[in-house]
């Protein structure tokens, strides 16, 4: 007859399970760490160091491609030593004051791309030594590129490593409270690499959306502008005419209306010529016939001088239309709420979009110069912040509203404006 364990040998046993997994957790981490180093060192060696040496790239060109990459190799050699003799709480917990470097390397990352492809393109001796040194049998077939995007993948590794050590570490274990910490740490960074490329894409798709927009005159570029969706609706007129497909382009502060432009333009054929942009700050949206089931409907959108019926015969997408529409609208709204609290907690008050219509900037006075009213409503072109450089690539054409920062609310202004 066998014997159930006792209350003792059930917690015994659940010791022992944590043990295993957090022993296997360790080698890995260990074997994957004494990886990474030995990879930084390849950079930090036969590219940085050497090219140094030789001055083949100015000394600013070098900082721009390779940035913090050698403080990083640094401090991952000392925590290498703290993992390889089991310390991991004690090792991350010296290792994650020095996390600056990681920040300031993730902030420089699309920037040293860009300076990368450049040189590749016009500077043959780096173009020459670069191959070189990728032929040389410690690389394995890796290429620089590969290698100077491994501190940030390395990141996300970390994450996964810490949660299982911390998981599989008893709390009355003297590392647990430095590996939760670590883990709180590491969690900043991870976030921050995240917000990085959400609006690395976001610029991405503005400054594709601006390319297919033919002219300069309907500015898509702007601080504090994300892209939601694009797409073919019909608008129907108001006097019941027949009802004409437009492609609409919707941002966090604004629907931008476009026609394709003439297939035969030797230039143009490609492209869209922006016909309005109706900001979304005082805009309201609701479905008309929108629940019948797989007829599509209708999308009526009141602005204060303007209202539209868009028309689409595919149910599922005006339910998209309409979701992201109201959302885009109501965290407009919300942002719009936050600032006018923080005004009346004694700071100085901003002014809000609605409030545009009283400045000599607004739409309503547009009507005295109409030299002006073409430009009404479009936000120009401002430069991306520094510390977070732009290149040009593609980008999937839809981003989730959700992913997306609360816009400014001063962005937007009211009205509607024909370009």
């Amino acid at each position: 007859m066998s014997l159930l364990p006792g209350p003792s040998g059930t917690i015994q046993e659940q010791r022992d399970r944590w043990e295993r997994k957090r022993s296997r957790t360790a080698k890995e981490l260990v074997k994957t760490e004494q990886l990474y180093c030995q990879q930084l060192r390849l950079v930090t060696t036969y590219f940085v160091e050497i090219l140094k040496a030789k001055g083949t790239l100015k000394q600013d060109i070098r900082e721009n491609i390779f940035s913090s990459i050698q403080a990083i190799h640094s401090v991952n050699q000392s925590l290498l030593v703290h993992l390889e003799n089991g310390y991991f709480g004690r090792g991350f917990d010296q290792f994650c004051p020095h996390l600056q470097h990681y920040d300031a390397y993730a902030d420089n990352i699309y920037n040293a791309n860009k300076v990368l492809g450049t040189q590749l393109k016009k500077n043959k001796a780096f173009r020459r030594f670069k191959k070189l040194q990728e032929t040389r049998p410690e690389f394995d077939n890796h290429e620089l590129e590969d290698l100077l995007q491994l501190p940030l993948q390395r990141i996300d590794q970390y994450m996964h490593f810490l949660q299982d050590l911390t998981a599989n570490t008893s709390p009355d274990n003297p590392e647990f409270e430095q590996l939760s910490r670590a883990v709180t740490a590491v969690g900043k960074v991870s976030q921050r690499i995240q917000n990085n490329t959400r609006r690395h894409e976001n610029h991405l798709q503005l400054c594709r959306v601006q390319k297919l927009l033919k002219g300069r005159s309907t500015k898509v570029l702007a601080a504090g502008r994300w892209y939601i969706r694009e797409g073919w609706l019909n608008m129907v007129p108001p006097k019941g005419a027949e009802a004409k497909p437009k492609m609409f382009f919707l941002f966090s502060d604004m629907l931008l209306q476009a026609k394709r432009c003439s297939p035969l333009h030797p230039t143009n054929g490609d492209k869209f010529t922006g016909q309005h942009i109706y900001p979304l700050q005082d805009c309201t949206v609701e479905k008309v016939f929108g629940h019948t089931k797989s007829k599509g409907g209708l999308l009526s959108l009141t602005f204060p001088k303007a209202k539209l019926l868009l028309m689409s015969s595919n149910q599922k997408d005006l339910n998209d239309w309409h979701q992201s529409l109201s959302s885009a609208i109501s965290k407009l709204h919300s942002k719009q709420t936050v600032i006018h609290q923080r005004g009346e907690c004694g700071q100085r008050p901003l002014h809000s979009a609605a409030d545009s219509h009283n400045t000599p900037s607004s739409s309503s006075s547009s009507n005295n110069n109409p030299g002006r009213k073409r430009n009404m409503g479009n936000t120009e072109a401002t430069e991306p912040p520094r510390d977070h450089p732009v290149w040009e690539g593609s980008a999937p054409k839809r981003m989730k509203q959700c992913d997306a920062p609360e816009q400014s609310a001063e962005a937007s202004t009211s009205g509607c404006v024909i370009l």
